[in-house]
């Protein structure tokens, strides 16, 4: 496998895991009395039906050639949150479904990597290769095994699932951190507009200042999970 196929399926496995974010916002909303996202159209798998080409695939593939990982979106499945039972919690329960989503499926992979049989140093050795992103040692430490192969791709899962869950929760506007944080803050009406309004230049600031800080909480992050879910 060589290092443009693993960048290939780094991006198959982004598209995939934010078009289940994205549907899992949907589910809860309709749990919760909105079916908006059904009348769309929108709770579905079929990726093209949610794919911005811009944030799932341009910034992606940018992302992976300049850091070495990428985050993306799709296009947000539309709700209406004044349909919902509880008008309080409610906006809040269908931010959170989205990065639980991602959890969910970074446990369950990354408990299907623990249980694959292979030599725990080759497993390290594959897991520091990707994390270094050295596509270079990580296509030799995977050579001529297929267990070596599908741990490496349940590893690239549990990342990109880790760390979609993880930004998401970041509590600023448009992120779905910001639907819990409005839940738990008393704020006024015209307060949430204007997060909302310039919440994206917030964010940017927000990553740019505080960058060395979210890298190291991510890695440590990433660190505690492959310990204790995948047993590395």
């Amino acid at each position: 496998m060589s290092g443009i196929v693993i960048i290939f399926f780094q991006i198959a496995i982004l598209i995939m895991s934010v078009v289940v974010h994205e549907v899992s916002h949907g589910v809860a909303a309709l749990r919760l009395g909105d079916p908006t996202a059904k009348y769309a159209g929108r709770l579905t798998l079929n990726p093209f039906k949610h794919l911005d080409w811009w944030g799932s695939l341009v910034v992606p593939l940018i992302m992976i050639f300049t850091l070495g990982i990428g985050f993306g979106w799709a296009k947000p499945v539309p709700y209406n949150p004044y349909n919902l039972k509880d008008q309080k919690k409610g906006p809040a329960l269908v931010g959170l479904a989205g990065p639980l989503s991602n959890i969910a499926i970074a446990l369950v992979f990354g408990l299907l990597a623990r249980f694959i049989y292979l030599n725990s140093l080759i497993k390290l050795d594959i897991i520091q290769n990707l994390l270094s992103r050295n596509y270079e040692n990580l296509t030799i430490s995977i050579s001529g095994s297929f267990s070596s192969v599908f741990f490496l791709l349940f590893s690239m899962i549990v990342v990109i699932n880790v760390f979609l869950a993880f930004f998401n929760l970041i509590p600023i506007p448009p992120l779905d951190g910001s639907k819990l944080l409005f839940a738990v803050l008393k704020l006024r009406t015209e307060t949430m507009i204007m997060l909302e309004q310039f919440g994206f230049i917030f964010l940017l600031i927000f990553i740019f200042v505080f960058s060395s800080f979210l890298g190291f909480f991510l890695n440590l992050m990433l660190s505690l999970f492959f310990h204790y879910v995948v047993g590395i």
